[in-house]
């Protein structure tokens, strides 16, 4: 397909070559005749006699308007296309600091994935992964991004029109660097800065200035969120016990007076306002009380973000915002794309809360928004599967209601992939027997996983269910979207060898304490020598595949924990043989480990009815004992 761009076209040279490249196209002098015309309002896409226009407002919205150009050109000879962009800030916060720091062409991947959706934004959060000149120990070992390495990202994003936002966390969040003794006069507790103390502002003063460098925006995020102890550590030895909403005020004032010193516009997450006014420590909490006085000690520049992504109703963000919107301050919406729940994206949650929060962004007159992409616990869940989540986002902020079958075909287009294979990547949380208040946030994957098999501390939840046959089903679904998903391949390839384990896994310590209760040593001695060899296997099989995808597209730092975290289970699969083989020659009178009862993981939480849970956390997983 060629093409010749007449009108304005002041600031789309650069980004013709990257986009013929991605979207297989030319400039010609006898090609197709496209006029641009900058415009405020709406993104019109039109093309009728062999000839077209794309009438846009800022720079992002003519790379979404020539990507519908193109999409549409491969369907219709005629068509008129308008959109009407919903928010003023649409875009994305990529976790870059749990543990998985993505490469830099990685970055500009997802900025020209980006671009083609029309998403304006790219948030990078990073709590330690960027160098700090004089704080060598300041994300030491972690793939901390060079000032070179970010401000490549910025030049490449300008290209696209797409905004580079640094956020960093200037109170909270920062154990990974307090845990060294550079920080040991800066801190109140393990994760918290110390307060009022000149060399923590002096500290933070060089984060800023590092971060903010490589940047063109002259926004920043200084996170503040879940400071759950502030004032109640080395704080409250020096200073006694103070009104906790005082000390984050006067944090705030001390922090953006840096900020100001560098004109720069600051904004917050939001929950601490909100935590530290309510008698449960709650976010959400619509009894939370906020002191009168309070409102007024925000500075007026300050923006706050208000993030959601566990709510299934729109009447519920309708009634947060408002709570929001009773600070008096410019309110950023934060939605999130399920990746933090375990090893697999949950697209099923994902969709409702987006939907729902959408909504009421839409009613309420929000018109900045964010999806953040979480890395809790491992990073477990590689980024690039969250991309259909990015489309949903993208769709929200061109159109009042979204069309499904247009978003999965834009999705097609944008970025190659098969919406099906991604939507169908959640089947793997989604197993059955899920119930009550964890109905859409069941995990089984991540604890099947990781629990160990002589333990069991989740096979309480599994008995009864033929999650043997479920991933096995999965299993095959996966190695044909491996085969079929060109450069995704590394995505489905991982997760068809996850579904093997997991066919193996879910019931084999099940079974094996069902034989050694009953005494069955012929069934012991099978499972210790079939079942456990094939198991360990498909576990390495597994890791090498997780490797690879993640080699592929992150740093290796932060590799090494999941690398231990294989070859932990591989070491406890050897020893459950061991065990077994020791009882079966009588070495030993009985294995302990499977004279325990199973019980439910945890009972004061489970529902009625029991079924699958949710856990998070690898350490409260793999062992009813402390890792330290």
């Amino acid at each position: 397909m060629k093409f010749k761009f007449t009108g304005y076209t002041d600031f789309f040279d650069k980004g013709i070559e990257i986009f013929g490249r991605m979207l297989a196209f030319e400039i010609s002098s006898d090609g197709i005749a496209v006029v641009l015309e900058q415009r405020p309002g709406t993104l019109e896409v039109s093309f009728s006699n062999n000839s077209g226009c794309i009438r846009f407002d800022r720079k992002i919205h003519l790379y979404r308007g020539l990507g519908l150009l193109i999409e549409n050109l491969r369907k219709s000879s005629s068509f008129h296309i308008v959109e009407q962009p919903q928010f003023d800030m649409d875009g994305v916060m990529v976790d870059v600091s749990r543990n998985a720091v993505l490469k830099t062409e990685n970055i500009k991947q997802l900025l020209e994935k980006m671009a083609v959706m029309g998403l304006d934004t790219l948030m990078l959060y990073t709590e330690d992964t960027y160098k700090v000149d004089g704080l060598p120990y300041f994300g030491y070992m972690r793939g901390s991004y060079s000032y070179e390495e970010l401000k490549e990202c910025d030049d490449y994003a300008d290209i696209f029109g797409i905004e580079v936002i640094p956020c960093i966390q200037t109170l909270a969040h920062i154990d990974q660097a307090l845990k060294w003794n550079f920080s040991k006069d800066i801190k109140d507790t393990e994760d918290i800065l110390l307060v009022g103390s000149q060399q923590t502002y002096e500290f933070l003063e060089k984060l800023i200035q590092a971060i903010t460098k490589p940047f063109r925006s002259k926004k920043i995020h200084l996170g503040m969120d879940e400071a759950h102890f502030l004032g109640l550590g080395k704080y409250l030895d020096e200073h006694g016990y103070r009104r906790r909403f005082d000390i984050m005020s006067e944090h705030l004032q001390r922090v953006t007076g840096i900020t100001d010193k560098y004109g720069l516009e600051p904004m917050i997450w939001s929950d601490m306002y909100f935590r530290l006014g309510s008698k449960t420590g709650d976010y959400y909490d619509m009894n939370a009380v906020i002191p009168e006085d309070v409102p007024g000690k925000i500075p007026a520049n300050l923006s706050l973000v208000y993030w959601d992504y566990y709510h299934n109703d729109e009447a519920s963000y309708l009634r947060l915002i408002k709570s929001n919107k009773q600070l008096k301050q410019d309110i950023i919406f934060a939605g999130g794309i399920w990746t933090w729940n375990g090893i697999c994206v949950n697209y099923g949650k994902t969709f409702v809360t987006t939907n729902a929060a959408m909504s009421a962004c839409k009613k309420e007159g929000v018109r900045k928004v964010i999806a953040t992409i979480w890395g809790d616990n491992g990073a477990e869940t590689n980024i690039f599967s969250a991309l259909l989540g990015l489309q949903l986002f993208a769709e929200h902020g061109y159109n009042p209601q979204i069309d499904m079958d247009k978003l999965y075909e834009r999705f097609e287009f944008c970025t190659g992939g098969n919406a099906q294979a991604f939507l169908d990547i959640s089947l793997i949380n989604q197993a059955p027997g899920a119930a009550g208040i964890y109905q859409d946030v069941a995990n089984p994957p991540k604890y099947i996983l990781w629990q160990d098999i002589l333990m069991g501390l989740f096979d309480k939840h599994l008995e009864g269910l033929d999650l043997q046959t479920y991933y096995s089903k999965l299993e095959s679904k996966f190695i044909n979207y491996a085969s079929a998903s060109g450069q995704w391949r590394f995505i489905f390839q991982m997760l068809h060898k996850l579904c093997t384990v997991l066919s193996l896994k879910s019931s084999i310590g099940i079974e094996l304490k069902a034989a050694y209760d009953c005494g069955d040593k012929k069934h012991l001695g099978i499972i210790a020598a079939d079942s456990l060899p094939k198991l360990y296997n498909s576990i390495d099989e597994l890791r090498a595949a997780h490797r690879e995808q993640w080699f592929h597209t992150y740093k290796p730092f932060g590799w090494e924990i999941l690398d231990i975290r294989y070859g932990g289970l591989l070491a406890r699969v050897s020893t459950a043989q061991f065990r077994i083989n020791e009882f079966l020659k009588g070495s030993i009178a009985s294995i302990e480990e499977l004279e325990e009862e199973r019980l439910w993981f945890d009972n004061s939480e489970m529902p009625e009815g029991k079924g699958l849970g949710h856990c998070n956390l690898y350490h409260r997983i793999i062992s009813a004992s402390p890792l330290g």
